[in-house]
């Protein structure tokens, strides 16, 4: 391929690593708010969502772009498709951050609650971390990451069901506020969630690299 095209897809790979950073950030901005009841910096990732959502759509216009000028074909053609695949998934990540935000006001209609956010805080912690690596596997290339990043996936499906656990019993010990319980198992399931799309991101880097199918279980490590 000519350098321009090379040019072309490093400015592809830039933009995404940017989006990931927003989205990243993003994330970790809504727990704080659910943490700190934060009404304001809640408000700022419901409003920042346009900016993820523009360079969600710019950077697919670029891919489509790419494909049609250049044709590219092996390992090029499989780097545009990953990286169109993983767009999507920072996309619904910044949406899953934003549904989190939308709690903190629900949230604020209760008074002081008896819930241990270590384990929240913990579910956050990890989700960020397993959507860093699998960035970072995707500039590096390296398969490596990106496994340890399926691996991880089981921590925070546990850290989910855990969430869970302790949510039901406040829920029979306060059953007036139900609904404030109710809202902690939800962000819960939106962390979750954003979980598994990193693990999206992982899954196409091991596509990427090695040209093997590892969704549904395919070709993963035991």
């Amino acid at each position: 391929m000519t350098k321009h095209f090379q040019n072309e897809l490093g400015k592809i790979r830039e933009r995404l690593l940017h989006i990931g950073d927003i989205v990243e950030q993003s994330v970790a901005n809504a727990v704080t708010a659910i943490e700190t009841r934060d009404e304001k910096l809640a408000g700022a990732v419901i409003g920042g969502d346009r900016i993820i959502d523009l360079q969600e759509v710019e950077l697919e216009e670029e891919c489509l772009k790419a494909l049609a000028l250049y044709q590219p074909v092996a390992m090029d053609l499989r780097l545009i498709v990953a990286c169109l695949k993983i767009n999507n998934d920072l996309e619904r990540i910044g949406d899953l951050a934003v549904n989190i935000a939308h709690k903190v006001e629900d949230l604020n209609a209760f008074g002081v609650l008896a819930v241990d956010m270590k384990t929240l805080q913990k579910m956050s912690g990890d989700a960020q971390l397993m959507l860093r690596k699998s960035l970072n596997a995707l500039v590096t290339l390296n398969v490596d990451e990106a496994r340890e990043v399926l691996r991880s996936d089981d921590v925070i499906d546990n850290l989910n069901r855990q969430m869970h656990v302790q949510m039901e019993a406040l829920m029979r010990q306060d059953i007036d506020r139900l609904r404030a319980y109710q809202i902690f198992v939800s962000v819960s399931r939106n962390l979750e969630r954003i979980g598994d799309h990193a693990t999206n991101i992982a899954e196409d880097v091991v596509y990427l690299v090695e040209g093997e199918i590892v969704r549904h279980g395919l070709g993963r490590e035991s």
